[in-house]
Parts: C-alpha cells; sequence; structure tokens
C-alpha cells in the first residue's frame, strides 16, 4: 500500500503537464508528517515510493523518482529520469533535472540546479545559485554553493569547497580541505 494518495487538486503546467497533489495515508514521522497531511505536487504514482515525502508547492514530474526517506520541499522541482533517494532533502527553489543522482544525507537547496548526469552524495551540499552538471560528482562532505558551477567530469569530494564565482570543468578532481572561491580550472 502507498504511504500517499491524491487529492482531488490538480494543475496544469504550461507545457501540458498535470500535476496531482498528494495526501498521506499513515505517518511519516522522519518528515514531521501525519497521516492525512497534504503534501506537494507529482505527475504520476510512480514518482514516488517507501517513505520519500513531497511538500509545499515542490514538485515531482516525468519520470523522476524520489525514493527511500527522501524529501523534496519549498518550491523545488524534480524531473526528468533524475533519482533523488537516502536521505536527500532537497528544498527552496533547487531544481534536479536530466539524469541527475541524488542520494545518501545529501542537501540541496536554493536556487542550486543539479543536471545531466550529475552525481551528489555522501554528506554533500549543494545551495545557493550553484550548478552541477555533465558528469561532474560531488561527494563526501564536499560543498559548492554561491554562484559556483561544477561541470564536465570534475570531482569535488573530501571537505573541499568550492564557492563564489568558481568554475570547475574538464577532468579535475578537487579533495581534502581545498577551498576555491575564484577562477577557473580543468
Amino acid at each position: 500500500m502507498k504511504h500517499f494518495e491524491f487529492t482531488r487538486k490538480t494543475k496544469k503546467l504550461e507545457d501540458g503537464i498535470v500535476l496531482h497533489q498528494i495526501r498521506a495515508t499513515k505517518d511519516l514521522p522522519m518528515h514531521n508528517v501525519e497521516r492525512g497531511d497534504v503534501g506537494g505536487w507529482i505527475e504520476k504514482k510512480e514518482n514516488l515510493s517507501e517513505n520519500a515525502w513531497v511538500s509545499g508547492d515542490a514538485i515531482v514530474s516525468g519520470n523522476a523518482q524520489v525514493s527511500d526517506n527522501a524529501w523534496v520541499s519549498g518550491k523545488a522541482w524534480v524531473s526528468g529520469n533524475a533519482i533523488v533517494s537516502g536521505k536527500a532533502w532537497i528544498y527552496g527553489n533547487a531544481k534536479i533535472t536530466g539524469k541527475a543522482q541524488v542520494y545518501g544525507n545529501t542537501i540541496v537547496s536554493g536556487n542550486a540546479w543539479v543536471s545531466g548526469n550529475a552525481i551528489i552524495s555522501g554528506n554533500a551540499r549543494v545551495s545557493g545559485y550553484a550548478q552541477v552538471s555533465g558528469d561532474a560528482q560531488v561527494s563526501g562532505k564536499a560543498e559548492v554553493f554561491g554562484y559556483a558551477r561544477v561541470s564536465g567530469k570534475a570531482q569535488v569530494y573530501g571537505n573541499a569547497w568550492v564557492y563564489g564565482n568558481a568554475w570547475l570543468y574538464g577532468n579535475i578532481k578537487i579533495s581534502g580541505n581545498v577551498i576555491i572561491s575564484a577562477g577557473e580550472y580543468k
């Protein structure tokens, strides 16, 4: 039995996609949700599984999947073939698109955008107006924030911080206790 059902409320996006508001059919204490609480918006039942939850004005559409104990809230949007799982939390105006994967204890927030085949895992954080795209990976306790961009096959892991207007691309690997705040690196 699913842990949610559709309410009778729907809304249509500009591109014609119809979204359905959800309601909890059981308590989800990990998300502070009680049976009967109204949640966010999904396109189809396959978008949400296990104990995952969507709240506020957040949207999950396309073939995107939110599973395990993941939570999408605020005005965040998960679309395309993106996967959000584990205890990942997507909130604010964050967008997860394409075939991006966000899992573990990660947080993607603010106006951050994770797209392409990017992977965010471990305890990583992506926030502000940061963008992670292509085949880039952010993992461990790494943080990408501000207006930073990580793209191509770049990897940021360990305790590394990438922020400000920094742009990492190509095959660069940043790890350890490195802090990068400006410039282009490949």
